[in-house]
């Protein structure tokens, strides 16, 4: 029986010198994520969906600057809380009456064509108002800022939503031309339940077409913009009379964009 070789000194220090296995992994741990962790987290979510928000705005008032506008998301939220279907129909510059141009520059933003998007001496008394009764009761908007109201936000009146309309706002100013935001307002602008733009309302409250209305017909569908659900069931409403009757008076001094 072969004997087995005695271990010598020099093979034992071979064997000494072999590196140690090293457990890599890591140990086990309860820890979660902290609240800055969760902070940083929801802050970063916040911040891609209002760039990703704006892109798309960006993206829609590009296509738009040259193609009709055929929803918005005062149509989108009525068809939602009402599964009701909305009556809409684009129309170009020409087939809209100057009566109504006139009518609604003269009503809702006498100095459109020279501001850059804001009237200032409207903020300032929107602000005396809103002040004086403790709320947000006026806003003091101009066509542009209806304008971005009514395609991108919603009509409940706050601060954030004013700051939202301010940045949309100047993006349709520098995007587009006076003319054409002149143009989509009154294509999109709500006139009564389910009816948006002004020929569905020509032909809703007159049954002719925006380009034949005279100017009392214009200045009285103007006149409803600012509660156009309240008048359509109250066309004979004093407020609604005296408005109109205002607006007639003022139409004469309107000054329209020039045209592209």
């Amino acid at each position: 029986m072969p004997k087995s070789k005695p271990t010598t000194k020099k093979t034992a220090t071979k064997m000494s010198l072999k590196p140690k296995p090293v457990n890599t992994a890591l140990p086990p741990t309860n820890r979660g994520i902290g609240f800055g962790g969760w902070f940083k987290r929801i802050l970063l979510i916040v911040i891609a969906c209002f760039v990703a928000f704006h892109v798309i705005v960006a993206a829609l008032l590009v296509v738009w600057k040259t193609q009709p506008i055929n929803n918005s998301m005062f149509m989108i939220l009525y068809r939602l809380g009402n599964f009701a279907p909305v009556s809409q129909t684009w129309v170009d510059d020409n087939q809209i009456s100057v009566n109504v141009k006139r009518a609604a520059i003269a009503s809702e933003d006498a100095n459109f064509v020279n501001h850059a998007g804001f009237d200032v001496q409207g903020i300032e008394n929107a602000i005396k108002k809103n002040e004086k009764a403790g709320a947000i009761s006026a806003g003091g908007s101009t066509i542009s800022q209806q304008l971005a109201k009514n395609l991108f936000l919603y009509p409940n009146r706050s601060y954030f939503r004013k700051g939202e309309e301010a940045l949309i706002t100047l993006m349709i100013e520098n995007l587009w031309t006076k003319e054409r935001i002149l143009l989509a307002y009154l294509n999109v602008a709500e006139f009564g339940k389910g009816v948006y733009g002004i020929e569905a309302a020509a032909q809703h409250y007159y049954h002719k077409s925006a380009a034949h209305l005279t100017k009392r017909q214009a200045a009285s569908l103007i006149a409803m913009l600012p509660n156009p659900k309240y008048f359509e069931d109250n066309r004979n409403d004093r407020r609604l009379l005296n408005k109109t009757q205002i607006i007639l008076r003022r139409m004469g001094a309107a000054d329209l964009p020039d045209t592209e």
